[in-house]
């Protein structure tokens, strides 16, 4: 077994792109929360060494003016879209921050190097805590998934789905997916947060992060048949086990808030993913920087399933 590096250390909630023009994009968090960055490389592993430019900068004060969290970069409907979550402050109210998400366009065809414009936020039509939005399209129909918090049910948050009209406003009311329920997705809090979709063999796969951001933290899978109804969570089946979690004996730990992308032959499916290399964190898992960037290989079962294998393979 060949084990596993990192793509890029100390960039948390990766999110890697691959355009129609050849090239990779990729995002993440940057450690002090401040700003947004892109990079833009020919193959994944030159992402590594490609220029980090910042695209935005939060600004001093305001609703969305500190914890930018979880960038995401799409390119919806003939324009570039980063979807972000934002607070106006490092407060905490009822146990939780009071993140929202926004939305950065770019019009230009290299959005490394072009104006991004601050849209506003993208209202879920609920105002609690929400983060880690993406998006994808599906017979023609753009859809947005998020993680939100219910004040009725226990927990961080738990994952929705919702139309969109337009790549910054959502065209139907959110609907419940999934909430943290099993013992694997409520270690330490009970959190469904970080969905990401990939579409192969006939289903609609949407993987998610569930549990404290320390080595509790692990991945999940929910599926759909790809001509079901999305928007009905009959709809949708939860895999009863983490489809990937912490690899106690080489050391890769919390694996979570993925992405995917595609090998640069086009024959592979890539899992892009964040984990640590030890458990011993000093203080609030949040600022520990070192939560860093992995790219692997998704390989597949005879019944057209991903299989992840482990957070420590290659």
């Amino acid at each position: 077994m060949r084990l596993q590096q990192p793509l890029i250390e100390q960039r948390a909630d990766p999110c890697i792109y691959k355009h129609s023009d050849g090239f990779y994009y990729f995002t993440a968090s940057v450690p002090a929360y401040d700003l947004i960055e892109l990079r833009r490389a020919r193959t994944i592993n030159e992402l590594a060494s490609a220029p980090a430019v910042a695209v935005w900068h939060k600004p001093d004060s305001g609703p969305y003016s500190e914890l930018i969290w979880a960038p995401e970069i799409h390119f919806n409907q003939g324009a570039w879209y980063i979807y972000f979550a934002a607070a106006p402050s490092r407060e905490i109210k009822n146990k939780l921050f009071q993140h929202r998400m926004y939305v950065l366009r770019c019009t230009d065809a290299n959005p490394v190097g072009g104006q991004w414009q601050f849209v506003g936020q993208l209202d879920s039509g609920i105002d609690t805590f929400c983060l880690d939005a993406t998006t994808f399209s599906h017979h023609d129909q753009l859809y947005y998934v998020w993680a939100q918090k219910d004040n009725a049910i226990e927990g961080n948050s738990n994952l929705y789905i919702a139309t969109m009209d337009t790549p910054d406003k959502l065209s139907g009311a959110p609907v419940m997916l999934s909430k943290p329920e099993l013992e694997w997705e409520t270690r330490g809090f009970w959190v469904n947060e970080g969905p990401a979709v990939l579409k192969r063999n006939g289903k609609i796969f949407l993987t998610y992060s569930a549990s404290a951001t320390n080595e509790n933290y692990c991945i999940g899978l929910l599926w759909a048949d790809e001509n079901a109804d999305l928007l009905n969570p009959a709809s949708w089946h939860k895999s009863p086990q983490p489809v990937l979690q912490s690899c106690f004996e080489h050391g890769v730990y919390g694996p979570g808030h993925n992405s995917f992308t595609v090998s640069e032959d086009g024959r592979h499916d890539m899992l892009v993913y964040h984990a640590r290399t030890y458990t011993e964190i000093v203080g609030d898992p949040l600022w520990d920087p070192n939560r860093h960037t992995y790219v692997k290989a998704i390989r597949w079962d005879d019944n057209g399933m991903p299989l992840f294998g482990k957070a420590s393979e290659a």
